[in-house]
């Protein structure tokens, strides 16, 4: 097996040179460096990263755990992660949930085996009791936050999002504008919720509880609570939806198909979360769009600050942005007074 000794040999340099030309390149001369590189190539020299790390005390490896790496805001946040380690020389590994605490346990168990430098996290409602596993390290929650005293987290504005969105429809004359929630064991969907509760408030509107169904952030769980508010019984049933995330908002397009309604004719629709599918399908849908990408970078540009010593803001919360297409319509009763004015 080739090794460091035969790289500086041939390169006519010593191993301690060696070794800084192929892990710390910049405090090596150019011309030092490229016989080194040169050399390693001819003897297609790899070298040993784990040992490295442990000499080092502490890997050139990152944990990430979403829980739903199908739904593209989770794919996109892991995308963002990766780009920004990768260019600090980080590798990512990377675990997803399914929104279940004991998937996320196994995967903790296992990080603890790659010595992980940090882990960004995208919490289940048990990720403050499964970091017991991983004592010490550092840790960013990303997207939600778990209720750690002194967590570090990176998050977006959902109940200023949420509140945006229920004022629109409001806005346009709808009196009942029914909500799909997500679970209320998570702060995204809580903040959420409390944004549609505020804006009914302050539109002059009752909140009803028979116009929220909840769901588990799942295309089924979006569809069945959308067939449940669109079963109510007329003049109940509601003439809006604000669904909570954007594969629940699958659902209820794919509910509202069902039963042959027109958007946004029948009924009038706004989703959290903004994706290609929401931007292509007719009609398009008007969203509150969150930063994903953005929000992503930045829990990792968090992290490696952690890693290097610097001193970082405990909390960081993005801003969303509503973008209006053609989901959502005036309220009929709302349109017959304005053309009758």
């Amino acid at each position: 097996m080739v090794g460091l000794e035969d790289v500086a040999k041939l390169a006519q340099v010593s191993a301690a040179t060696a070794s800084r030309a192929l892990s710390r390149p910049e405090l090596v001369a150019e011309t030092t460096r490229e016989r080194v590189q040169e050399a390693a190539r001819t003897l297609g020299y790899r070298p040993n990263v784990l040992a490295r790390s442990l000499r080092q005390r502490g890997s050139r490896t990152l944990g990430l755990v979403v829980t739903d790496i199908l739904n593209p805001f989770h794919a996109t946040l892991a995308k963002a992660v990766q780009d920004v380690a990768e260019a600090q020389d980080y590798t990512v590994l990377m675990f997803n949930t399914d929104e279940e605490s004991a998937k996320e346990r196994r995967a903790f168990e296992i990080l603890r085996g790659h010595l992980p430098r940090g882990l960004i996290v995208v919490p289940t409602p048990a990720t403050h009791t499964n970091l017991d596993l991983l004592p010490g390290l550092p840790v960013i929650e990303l997207d939600r936050a778990s209720g750690r005293p002194g967590a570090h987290t990176v998050l977006v504005d959902n109940e200023v999002g949420a509140y945006r969105a229920v004022s629109y429809l409001a806005g346009l004359g709808h009196r009942y504008i029914g909500m799909i929630v997500g679970r209320q064991d998570i702060s995204t969907a809580v903040e959420r919720h409390e944004g549609y509760r505020r804006a009914l408030q302050d539109a002059g509107l009752p909140y009803r509880p028979e116009l929220v169904r909840p769901g588990n952030h799942r295309e089924g769980d979006g569809r069945a609570a959308a067939h449940a508010l669109l079963a109510l019984a007329p003049g109940e049933r509601p003439t809006a939806l604000f669904v909570g995330n954007n594969e629940m908002t699958v659902g209820a397009v794919l509910a509202a198909r069902d039963l042959g309604l027109r958007l946004p004719g029948d009924l009038s629709l706004v989703g959290f979360d903004d994706s290609r599918w929401a931007q292509t399908i007719l009609p398009a849908l008007t969203v509150v769009a969150q930063p994903a990408y953005e929000l992503g970078a930045l829990a990792c540009r968090t992290l490696l600050s952690l890693l290097d010593g610097r001193v970082v803001p405990t909390s960081t919360r993005l801003n969303t942005t509503f973008i209006e297409r053609d989901s959502a319509a005036p309220s009929a009763s709302h349109a017959q007074k304005v053309g009758s004015a």
